[in-house]
């Protein structure tokens, strides 16, 4: 029997290398962010593991920290002629 990995979504895998980054450069363990922001440690590992049924909630509580905001942006389809 053939077993395969659950697919991350591209845009979860770029939101976590990009949290990742960010604590990063800012000196922070995950134990630290998460206390900062008011999460907990499960919550940014599996962020920053890509775990794509993270909280919107939490993601935004974590990236405040760093000045940023997770939003939704509606796309405009052009109209067919």
């Amino acid at each position: 029997m053939k077993t395969s990995e659950p697919q991350t979504p591209a845009g979860t895998a770029k939101l976590s290398a990009q949290v990742k980054e960010l604590r990063e450069k800012a000196g922070l363990t995950q134990a630290m962010l998460a206390k900062r922001s008011g999460v907990g440690l499960r919550f940014v590992r599996d962020l920053e593991q890509g775990k794509p049924t993270v909280r919107v909630d939490k993601v935004n509580q974590v990236l405040a920290l760093f000045g940023y905001r997770l939003a939704a942006i509606k796309e405009q389809h052009e109209a067919a002629a």
